[in-house]
């Protein structure tokens, strides 16, 4: 592992779309393609095979002994959202490439292939879903669903695909075979306070919470500020407002199962100060690993809904932009790592993830593993994110180690230097929580 060269790595990938205010790579415009498009040069230059599929997926291989068997593979993503970090997917993307140059440098031959992958529209930020590339991996895209998604400047999903000379549909042609893969690991920043806190050098997380994501449109009536009586205003911001207070309420309800609520965007019209708002536009997030909390807490919602209708005299109307289950990872990978750290010498937490990765859809399909680093303050999605090369080096150790693990690692007579995993696919896959 040479730290040296996974920090280069990171900050020639990293000036694409860097600004002081923040990174700039939304998922599928130039900048992030052109990204990815570095990292294919890179891995290329490396010897790799490398191919995009029909989602914007970049997959780059290097080849075991024996090419028929499932890869074993690694990486995470490169957009970001808007004026978004430094350290956000892209450090799962370098440490898998990394670890590949490692094991050139020791001349170490696998016998499994090994995969980097470069997910798409990881972020939600351009067309509010989230994990594109996963899903389509998967086979599990709502393809009618975001092919007419919009943009903030009016562009559709299926428009942006094509601007990047993306001919993606049909997008099923994106999805896997089981038999393709024999395990995924990530490498992700926590971005939370927790492993900071605990002075913990990584995360083993054993679950991932995934987002009930809803857009809502409160639709009052406009009228004069000055001349309404305040008992008369069919007022959209303030009705968007209880809906926030209700939301809160119902999250913290199920605080023993760490459920969270959030209004990410509140969008209020027309916008006049002498004038009583008559729409208001929320983008609403629901997160748990408690697939009964998670219910509840959207069931309130729900009548909440209905409440502020009747009270205030507004018409509320929703859509549900994604609904996805949580996830309990592969057991049997969360325990290859937890012996990893054991013989590397690296404290450890097993922990779950409040935010959603990749990682999550994988672990629908093949056997999963997810490795937190710490975040600084737990920030994330700002500039101000931070991971100190110290900490991405640990975690880039434990994710080559569980690389040649998974790969088996041959020797000078092709055969196995430790202990097989003999099984093609792990019997215990992802399931819900």
């Amino acid at each position: 592992m040479n730290l040296e060269r996974l920090e280069q790595t990171w900050r020639e990938l990293n000036q694409i779309g860097y600004s002081d205010k923040g990174v700039m790579r939304l998922a599928y415009t130039p900048q992030e393609r052109q990204a990815v498009r570095r990292l294919a040069m890179m891995c290329e230059a490396r010897g790799m095979s490398v191919r995009m599929d029909a989602s914007g997926n970049l997959i780059a291989r290097r080849e075991g002994q024996e090419p028929h068997l499932p890869a074993v593979a690694s990486g995470s993503h490169l957009d970001a959202v808007f004026e978004g970090g430094s350290y956000d997917g892209i450090i799962g993307v370098v440490a898998a490439f990394e670890a590949i140059c490692s094991l050139d440098d020791q001349g170490i031959v696998t016998r499994h292939p090994i995969e980097i992958i470069c997910f798409a529209c990881e972020e939600s930020s351009r067309f509010g879903v989230s994990t594109v590339g996963s899903k389509a991996m998967i086979g599990e895209l709502d393809i009618d669903g975001v092919s007419g998604l919009l943009d903030h400047d009016g562009k559709t999903f299926r428009d942006a695909l094509s601007e990047c000379s993306l001919n993606g549909w049909p997008l099923t042609e994106a999805a896997r075979a089981a038999e393709d893969l024999k395990v995924f690991l990530e490498m992700h920043i926590e971005q939370g306070p927790v492993l900071e806190k605990a002075e913990i050098q990584v995360g083993i997380v054993h679950g991932i919470a995934a987002p009930t994501r809803l857009q809502v449109r409160i639709q009052g009536k406009a009228s004069h500020t000055g001349t309404t009586p305040m008992d008369q205003r069919q007022d959209a911001f303030l009705a968007a407002a209880e809906i926030g207070l209700i939301l809160e309420a119902a999250a913290l309800a199920e605080i023993e199962h760490g459920t969270v609520g959030t209004v990410g965007v509140c969008v209020v019209k027309p916008g006049a100060m002498n004038v009583v708002p008559d729409t208001a536009e929320l983008k609403i997030d629901i997160r748990g690993t408690h697939v009964h909390s998670k219910k509840t807490v959207l069931n309130k919602l729900y009548a909440g809904f209905r409440h502020v209708e009747e009270k205030r005299g507004v018409k509320v109307e929703w859509t549900m932009l994604s609904d996805e289950q949580p996830v309990l990872l592969s057991e049997e990978v969360t325990q290859s790592l937890e012996e990893g750290c054991r013989e590397l010498g690296i404290s450890y937490l097993k922990m779950a993830s409040g935010a959603g990765h990749d990682a999550m859809n994988m672990a629908r399909r093949w056997p999963t593993g997810l490795i937190f680093v710490p975040s600084r303050d737990g920030v994330s999605h700002h500039r101000e994110e931070y991971t100190s090369w110290e900490q991405i080096g640990v975690g880039a150790r434990l994710l080559e180690q569980e690389i040649k693990k998974w790969a088996v690692v041959l020797d000078a007579n092709g055969q196995p230097q430790r202990e097989e995993r003999e099984k093609t696919q792990p019997e215990q896959m992802g399931e819900s929580a």
